[in-house]
């Protein structure tokens, strides 16, 4: 089963909040439930076996919006509203609106019969904890697959 979710057009995106999506090619088996236009997604645990796993690789194009303050951005995927620092993927554009391109992949085991929460959030991409993060990015042409792999 996999499934295709996009957020081609230009979107703005606050700091911890998610990036939203339209479908593209929806899971017709009822394993991932999404609204379109919305950056909540639900995988359903449905398994004879303890745990039913997807792979999610989110791929996008990230900047700094017009006039912002040059820092480092990031995505991350965040399962049941934790990050997966793991699956940060860190951008530092020389200047606002220069969009870079990040990847960002995760392996999730849902617990039989059990839901959990999916979203691509803009996070912060400074590691020094001196620095104040940008506040609003700009995402273009993102694309996530979500696979069930097992």
């Amino acid at each position: 089963m996999a499934a295709e979710y996009l957020a081609n057009g230009l979107q703005s995106v606050s700091l911890n909040t998610p990036i939203d999506f339209v479908a593209s090619m929806p899971c017709t088996r009822g394993n991932v439930i999404h609204e379109n236009g919305t950056g909540v997604f639900i995988l359903k645990g449905n398994t004879n076996q303890c745990f039913a796993t997807y792979k999610v690789t989110y791929n996008g194009n990230i900047a700094i919006t017009e006039g912002g303050t040059v820092t480092p951005i990031a995505v991350s995927i965040v399962v049941n509203g934790e990050p997966r620092i793991s699956s940060r993927a860190i951008s530092t554009p020389a200047a606002a609106e220069e969009f870079n391109n990040i990847t960002s992949t995760a392996i999730i085991k849902v617990p039989r019969n059990c839901c959990f929460t999916l979203a691509i959030e803009y996070v912060s991409g400074i590691t020094d904890g001196t620095t104040v993060p940008t506040p609003v990015i700009d995402q273009v042409n993102g694309n996530l697959d979500i696979n069930r792999i097992a």
